[in-house]
Formats: structure tokens, C-alpha cells, sequence
């Protein structure tokens, strides 16, 4: 249990040291507030269409997060000898994918929650064509994120600390930080009730986009015991186009009686049930919660599956 831990932390922090993790992820966040701040003059249904926007954008973000992070977690240990080193010592090759995984899983949580913090200020800083950016919001975040690197810098210079997995756990702390004080003031600057404005609904949504990029992250890992870089995110985009349309294509010829339909549609992770966006405008909130426990059964049994590859094509990888 401990070098499970250990090699599940490691995996953590070698994933949180990757630059193109601390950019994606403030560039996601950054850019789901910029969504926020224009006027689109859509007939009443801007709150909408922000709402939409950033779910769209935190799944997107996911998605090449979970690509780049499980090939950089894993094929490239596997090309420079780390994975081999590692497995010379009484560690088996299941319990070091499954602690590459849940290390990899971590990752994408936090990326996850950043961008949720994004997305409910989002859904408070949408306004109609009656209403102005709201600036205040915006100034506070912006700030945030300035300190973050910030704090990146400073232990970095001073403490001789590695700058990208600070900065990324202080973009983490702030964006807290920066949601909490925007939450007491309006869009004046008046202090207001907490969150007042906030769509907490954003939350149940996002937690079944995590379950979908765990499944991607399960697909990316089991490609990546093979595979480089460029040819995991092409699997693994193409997975997700097929996905998205698996309803459309397997559905309708599953029911029909078509066993190879039905083979396919069982096979391809259908992401339509991770999308809860077009669901918002209803108040069912138990029925969110309850969609979600499902949701979540369905995750499990596909990461599952999708593991249990990884470990048939990782057991007999050549590593030397």
C-alpha cells in the first residue's frame, strides 16, 4: 500500500510540474470568464448560452489534459527507463498503472475544480442586454490569478522551490479565494447575501463531466502503454467524436435487433450522458443529484474496463 501511495503522488506532482498543465489550466479558467464579459444580445437567453459555453470548455480543457498528462505520466517514463526503474523493485505492473491512474485522476480533479470555479462565477457575471460586464468580479479574479503566479515566483526565487507546481496550487488557493470575496459583493461593489446570482446547479454538471474525462484518462492511459503522444490524442479525440455520436449511429439499429449495434453502442462510451447543460432550465435539483449516483456507476464500470485493457497491453510491454 505505501509504494502505491507513493507512486500515485508522484504521479500527482509530476503531472502538476507539467507546464502545459498550469497553462491549460488558467487559460481554461481565463477563458470561461471572458465568456462571461461581452454582450451577445441573445433575446433573454445569454445566461444560457454562457452556461453552455462553459461547460463546452471545461470538457475540451479535460479532454487534452487528460491526453497530455497520461502520456506524459506514463509513455514518456516508459521511453526514458523511469517505469522500468520503478518496476525493478517489488512493484508489480497493475499496481503501478493503477497508481499511475488514480494520480493521473487527481489531476483532472483539480483541473475540474478550477474551471467550476469559473463556470459558477460565470453563471453569476452573465448578464441580459440590460445589464454591464461586471467588472468588479472580473478585476477580483484577474487579481487572483496574478498572486498565483506570484506565489509562484517568490518560492521559486527565494525558496528554490519548482515554479509550475506552485503556481499551479496557488491558481488552485486563489481562484478559492477570489470566488469567496466576489461572492459577498455585487456587480457594484455592494456587499450583498453570499453567492447571491450563483447557479449552483453548475456543480452537479461538472461533476459528471469529471466522470467523463476519468473515462477519457482510462482510454488515454490504456493507449498510452503503447503509443506516443500524437497518436493517443488522435484515438482519443476520435473516441470522443464516435462518443458523441453513438446515440445517433448504434442506438436506434441496437433496438432494432442489430447484435453488432448493439456490441458498438455497448463498447463506445456514449458522452451524451455526462451533459447536463441542456437540463439546467428545469428545477429538478434532486433529480440532478440522483442522475449524477448513476452517472457515477456507469463511470466505474467503464474506467474499469477500460484499466483492465491497460493492464493486458502494459503486462507484456517491453520496457528495457
Amino acid at each position: 500500500m505505501r509504494q502505491f501511495v507513493t507512486i500515485t503522488v508522484n504521479a500527482f506532482m509530476e503531472i502538476v510540474r507539467q507546464p502545459v498543465f498550469l497553462l491549460l489550466m488558467t487559460v481554461s479558467v481565463a477563458f470561461e470568464i471572458f465568456l462571461a464579459t461581452p454582450y451577445y444580445f441573445a433575446f433573454g437567453d445569454e445566461s444560457k448560452l454562457v452556461k453552455n459555453s462553459v461547460l463546452a470548455v471545461m470538457l475540451l480543457a479535460g479532454l487534452f489534459g487528460a491526453v497530455l498528462s497520461a502520456s506524459a505520466s506514463l509513455a514518456r517514463e516508459i521511453r526514458s527507463g523511469t517505469a522500468l526503474a520503478v518496476l525493478s523493485k517489488p512493484v508489480g505492473r497493475t499496481q503501478f498503472l493503477l497508481a499511475k491512474f488514480v494520480g493521473l485522476a487527481m489531476a483532472l480533479t483539480a483541473l475540474t475544480y478550477v474551471n467550476l470555479i469559473g463556470a459558477l462565477l460565470a453563471s453569476r457575471m452573465a448578464f441580459d442586454a440590460y445589464g454591464s460586464t461586471d467588472l468588479v468580479a472580473l478585476s477580483i479574479f484577474s487579481a487572483g490569478l496574478a498572486l498565483a503566479y506570484l506565489i509562484g515566483g517568490f518560492s521559486n526565487f527565494f525558496l528554490r522551490r519548482p515554479f509550475v507546481s506552485d503556481a499551479a496550487i496557488g491558481v488552485v488557493v486563489m481562484a478559492t479565494v477570489a470566488f469567496v470575496v466576489i461572492s459577498f459583493f455585487n456587480n457594484k461593489g455592494q456587499p450583498q447575501d453570499f453567492a447571491a446570482g450563483v447557479d449552483w446547479r453548475m456543480i452537479p454538471a461538472a461533476i459528471l463531466i469529471l466522470f467523463a474525462l476519468w473515462i477519457l484518462a482510462g482510454l488515454a492511459l490504456a493507449c498510452s502503454t503503447r503509443l506516443e503522444v500524437i497518436p493517443t490524442l488522435a484515438i482519443c479525440s476520435g473516441l470522443f467524436l464516435l462518443g458523441l455520436m453513438s446515440q445517433y449511429l448504434f442506438a436506434e439499429k441496437a433496438k432494432a435487433g442489430s447484435w453488432l449495434a448493439s456490441v458498438l453502442y455497448t463498447v463506445t462510451p456514449n458522452w451524451q450522458l455526462f451533459w447536463l447543460a441542456d437540463a439546467l432550465d428545469t428545477d429538478k435539483h434532486l433529480y440532478y443529484w440522483g442522475y449524477v449516483c448513476k452517472a457515477l456507476g456507469y463511470a466505474v464500470c467503464y474506467v474499469g474496463a477500460a484499466l483492465a485493457v491497460a493492464v493486458i497491453l502494459f503486462e507484456d510491454r517491453e520496457l528495457s
